[in-house]
């Protein structure tokens, strides 16, 4: 994960990353000397990612103390959550409203292609294309406010979305639940769509809420448990529509 000439947006992943698994606790010192060497760069573009890392609420930067991992407890997690779920259903609602033929028929090709990622247990394939779905959706709403202030609100909680991914089954959740979206999309339905959107940001929230910090004074644990309703098989593509 870590190799000679890292770029910064490599070092920002990887060390969010080892913040939110817990491999690195609230409240440790990320002295920038070392992380140079880890990462086999100067100290600059080490800045610049704690520097994004700070913004993301993640590194708490105070003057003559250096940088050291945020406390994020459920709480605010929780309200960052509910926030993109509010931004996410509005980007699906306009998206079902304003989407021309061609971004529809886009978003249809590229979804049921992603089944086999699924299929494959692809994870890092499928994280990409998680990505470019939700991007997708953001594009489709035809506003240039609303976008911008979904991507800056989805790169806050970037870290904790991929964290979702090492739960047991839920790449097939994932696809099911983008299946709905893309249902209610290609039907015009703006009020489904918003709504399908707001539930799957809903559940990304729990699957995520297992990586936010409870209390910094305890041993690093990671629950990687799903409860029977977060678990799931992925149907077979070629039995839908």
């Amino acid at each position: 994960m870590i190799r000679s000439g890292t770029t910064v947006d490599q070092m920002v992943r990887a060390i969010g990353d080892r913040i939110v698994t817990g491999f690195l606790r609230p409240g440790e010192k990320l002295d920038e000397a070392s992380l140079a060497a880890r990462f086999d760069v100067s100290r600059t573009p080490v800045r610049e990612a704690l520097g994004r890392l700070s913004a993301m609420g993640l590194v708490e930067r105070r003057p003559n103390r250096g940088a050291t991992v945020a406390v994020v407890t459920q709480e605010h997690l929780a309200s960052m959550f509910e926030s993109m779920a509010e931004l996410e259903a509005i980007c699906a609602r306009f998206s079902a409203e304003r989407m021309t033929a061609g971004e529809r028929r886009a978003l249809e090709v590229e979804h049921q292609a992603s089944a086999r990622l699924v299929q494959l247990a692809a994870e890092e394939d499928y994280e990409y294309f998680n990505t470019e779905f939700h991007t997708r959706l953001y594009r489709g709403a035809h506003s240039k406010h609303i976008y911008e202030l979904t991507v800056m609100t989805r790169s806050r909680l970037a870290p904790f979305r991929r964290a979702q991914f090492m739960l047991p089954g839920r790449l097939a959740k994932s696809w099911q639940e983008h299946d709905v979206i893309v249902t209610a999309i290609m039907r015009g339905d703006g009020a489904a769509a918003g709504n399908a959107a707001k539930d799957h940001v809903s559940i990304v929230s729990e699957a995520s809420a297992v990586f936010a910090a409870v209390d910094p004074m305890k041993p690093a644990t990671v629950s990687i448990g799903v409860s029977s309703e977060q678990s799931g098989e992925l149907p077979n593509p070629s039995a839908m529509r």
